[in-house]
Order: C-alpha cells, then sequence, then structure tokens
C-alpha cells in the first residue's frame, strides 16, 4: 500500500526545511537563513504515533524577480494540492501575513484536500497574541510552533497531521507468519502482471512508454487519469496481459522544476508500490544521481522485481561493447541494492533495443515467482555451509542452519531454521544469497532471507 503523502508549503525562509528536519528525526534538508536554498528534491518516510507518512520540502521559491512571485507559488502550491493527502501551509509567525501568503490561501480554499496552517518561529509568549492576524487567512485556526526549538508546538502539529490521515493509513509491523508450501516444479507463473516506469523527470520515460505501445498491434486500451494522474496503457506480451505506469505525466516550467522533481519522486514511488516489475530509467548521458538512489532503494524494499534502462544510448559518444560493460560494472557499484537486476541500454529516440525492456521485465517478473522445492533448497545450503561455515561469534557460538525452506515468491523468500538467529552476520546472508542465485537465476529479483529460530 503507498504512503500517504504530507506536503510542506511556502513562501521562502519561513522554516519549511527546519520542519522537516524536525520530523524525520534528523538533520536531512539544508538548512540556512537564505531563501530558497532548497533545491534538491526532498522526501522522506516520517512517522508519529503509530502513523507512517511521506513527507515532502517543496523547495524555497527563488524568483527571478518579485513579479514572478506569484506564478512560481501558483506552480508550486497547484502541484502540492495534486499530489498530496494532507498539506501544511507555512506562515511567517515574525513577519506576519504578506501578499504570498494571501495568494497561496486562496488556492488552498478551493481545495478539497485538509490543509493544516501552521505559523512558525512562535518562540516567546508575546508572540502568541500575533497569531490572531493568520486568522484572516480563512484557512481555520493556526497552529503556532518553533520548528527551530522543536519544544514548542510540533509535535501538536503532527497530531494535526496524523488526524489528517485515513486510518488505513496507520502504520502496523506485520506479523508474518511462514508455511512450507507444496512447490509446483512447473513454477508457474500469473499471466497478467503490472510494470512500473519510474525515474527522475526528463530521462525518457514518457518516450519508453510511447515506443513500447507503438511498436505493439495488440493495445487493449490506455485509460488515462489515475489518483495520481499517471497513465497506464494494457496491451499483451507473448501470452501475458501487461498493465503500463508511466510517471512522467508532470510538466512544469524549469523554474520550479526543483519542486516539481520532488512530486515526480513521489509518484514514482507510489507506481513502484502498486507494481510488480519497476523499470527504473537513467539518462546514459549523466551520472547516477541522489534521486535514482532514491528510487532504487525504494524498489529494493517493496521486494519488487527491477530491470535498469541506460536511455539516449545515442547520444553517447563511445558505444562499444568494451564501455558498455565498464558503465554496467560502473552502474552495479552506484546502485548495489540492484545489483541482481538486468541493464538494457536503449534509445527511445531511435527505438533502438526498446523492446528488449519488455523481454527483460517479463523475465525478471517469472524470475520474481520461481519457487525451488524444499530438497533442492536444503542441498544448496548445505553445500554453501559445507564450503563456508559462518563465522564463530563473540562467545564462540557459531550459526548452525537445520532446515531451509522457500517460503513465498514476488519475492522469493527463503527460511532458514537456525539455533539463533542473531548469529546470521550481514555478510554470511550476503554469502548465502550469492550461492541461491548461482544456483537457481533469480536475475531481476530480490531475494529475502530470514531465520526462525528451532525452539520456535
Amino acid at each position: 500500500m503507498s504512503l500517504p503523502v504530507v506536503a510542506i508549503v511556502g513562501r521562502p525562509n519561513v522554516g519549511k526545511s527546519t520542519f522537516f528536519n524536525r520530523c524525520v528525526g534528523r538533520r536531512h534538508a539544508i538548512v540556512d537563513d537564505s531563501p530558497g536554498i532548497t533545491r534538491d528534491r526532498i522526501y522522506q518516510e516520517a512517522d508519529w504515533s503509530g502513523y507512517s507518512f511521506l513527507l515532502v520540502d517543496t523547495g524555497g521559491l527563488l524568483p527571478a524577480n518579485i513579479e514572478t512571485m506569484s506564478d512560481q507559488i501558483a506552480d508550486q502550491t497547484q502541484l502540492a494540492i495534486a499530489e498530496s493527502d494532507v498539506i501544511v501551509f507555512m506562515v511567517d509567525g515574525k513577519i506576519g501575513i504578506t501578499g504570498g501568503d494571501r495568494h497561496v490561501a486562496e488556492l488552498l480554499r478551493k481545495s478539497p484536500k485538509p490543509v493544516i496552517l501552521a505559523v512558525n518561529k512562535i518562540d516567546e509568549l508575546k508572540q502568541q497574541a500575533a497569531m490572531h492576524e493568520f486568522y484572516e487567512l480563512g484557512l481555520g485556526e493556526p497552529a503556532g510552533l518553533s520548528a527551530m526549538r522543536g519544544d514548542a508546538g510540533v509535535g501538536d502539529l503532527l497530531d494535526k497531521v496524523v488526524s489528517k490521515l485515513d486510518p488505513a493509513g496507520r502504520a502496523v509491523k506485520p506479523t508474518t507468519t511462514y508455511e512450507e508450501t507444496t512447490v509446483d516444479e512447473d513454477n508457474t507463473t500469473p499471466k497478467e502482471y503490472s510494470i512500473a516506469i519510474v525515474g527522475r523527470p526528463n530521462v525518457g520515460k514518457s518516450s519508453i512508454l510511447n515506443c513500447l505501445v507503438g511498436k505493439q498491434r495488440t493495445i487493449v486500451d490506455s485509460t488515462p487519469g489515475t489518483t495520481r494522474d499517471a497513465i497506464d496503457s494494457t496491451m499483451k506480451h507473448g501470452d501475458a496481459l501487461v498493465t503500463l505506469t508511466d510517471t512522467a505525466g508532470i510538466r512544469r516550467r524549469s523554474k520550479v522544476m526543483y519542486g516539481v522533481e520532488a512530486f515526480a519522486v513521489v509518484r514514482s514511488l507510489s507506481a513502484i508500490d502498486r507494481s510488480n516489475v519497476a523499470v527504473l530509467v537513467l539518462d546514459a548521458t549523466e551520472p547516477v544521481s541522489d534521486q535514482d538512489q532514491k528510487i532504487a532503494t525504494r524498489i529494493e524494499k517493496s521486494g519488487k522485481a527491477a530491470v535498469i534502462v541506460l536511455n539516449k544510448w545515442d547520444l553517447v559518444e563511445d558505444r562499444s561493447s568494451k564501455h558498455m560493460n565498464e558503465l554496467s560494472e560502473e552502474i552495479r557499484s552506484q546502485l548495489r541494492q540492484l545489483g541482481h537486476a538486468p541493464i538494457v541500454f536503449a534509445s527511445a529516440l531511435k527505438q533502438q533495443r526498446v523492446n528488449k525492456i519488455l523481454e527483460a521485465a517479463h523475465q525478471a517478473w517469472q524470475e520474481s515467482n520461481k519457487r525451488i522445492d524444499t530438497n533442492t533448497v536444503n542441498r544448496i545450503i548445505n553445500e554453501s555451509v559445507a564450503l563456508s561455515p559462518p563465522p564463530a561469534g563473540s562467545r564462540g557460538r557459531r550459526l548452525r542452519i537445520t532446515y531451509s525452506t522457500q517460503a513465498s515468491v514476488a519475492p522469493p523468500t527463503f527460511v532458514l531454521f537456525v539455533n539463533d538467529g542473531k548469529l546470521l552476520t550481514a555478510n554470511y546472508k550476503s554469502y548465502l544469497e550469492r550461492k541461491l542465485r548461482e544456483a537457481f537465476g533469480f536475475a531481476g529479483t530480490t531475494l529475502r532471507i530470514i531465520t526462525r529460530n528451532k525452539n520456535n
């Protein structure tokens, strides 16, 4: 299930990034007295009172001149309205209401989304009286806080935020039970699955989708306008029905691109959660970015099958096999989360190797649904342990694996019954994963290895 989205909007230098850092529990956004300092795409999962949500710092608006302020604020606010579930409108309690605040408030009053008016920089008791003027904005009771101090009003504001979330958004830690299943050696894979085409803006996601759909003569239908305004296209590939989701529908003028990109990533995260296979599109002419890293991490954590596409390959001067191999190694090193994913070098503009994307995605989906019978799993694990025994713990205790089985698929999940799960180190888990991949493939899919203590 996708996390609800909470966006922080407002003028520059009202304290949005300071509040953001308080919420996520660490200094994640850059804080500076200069207005408009937040230009990076800031989005992070946050938790309060058992509710999880994706918090978005929309960044400071830094206009070229004062006349463009209204247009930029309008663009950013409309984007927040479209993409968020809850909006925190932050104003400066020391400065008071400005024309920009009134402009944003006018837009937010027309929105069906819940809006919380946050008056920041209320550091002293005498400033409480100044909050009353913000009733003029027509957004209900203002919530006073000091994001800098953190002990004044931040918790109360977060209480208001989670009160606006749907109860289904409550963060509940699952208590999953794994049962041994009867394995069908035919490895039957479902005949219907979905692919999310994700990545930063302007890497060519829409071009890839158009190229894929345009090449097929068996398009079932094309339905625009999901809740996130993504575009879903359903088509046949082989004997499978495939739904393609393009997350590149956000386009605004370049002067607010940093705000646009924040919500583009939010949209990508939502699309990943709804998909079976995530196709991460990179720009072959640019280095791997922080955004690429974040999206790759979400794909890995969600357990989705994955394919990496290096688009715009036609713009690269050296397209030799040697350079392709070197670049593949470099990308796998930078995106270790998706080291198992196949890499496709393509050009949507030239329609080169685009068909390889669907083939790789289909193969990754099949691999993510592969089941291995228990006897074979036990044999490979036992051989791996015999070849390289687990290291001894701090007290000389050593991990003992008495039984192994594959518990589920998508992603393939293996349960090891052991004497003490705490003795399974990260390095040894990686070793066992590597041996499982060597034996069974699993290209393009995350593997999960969990332990269960024998006595339990």
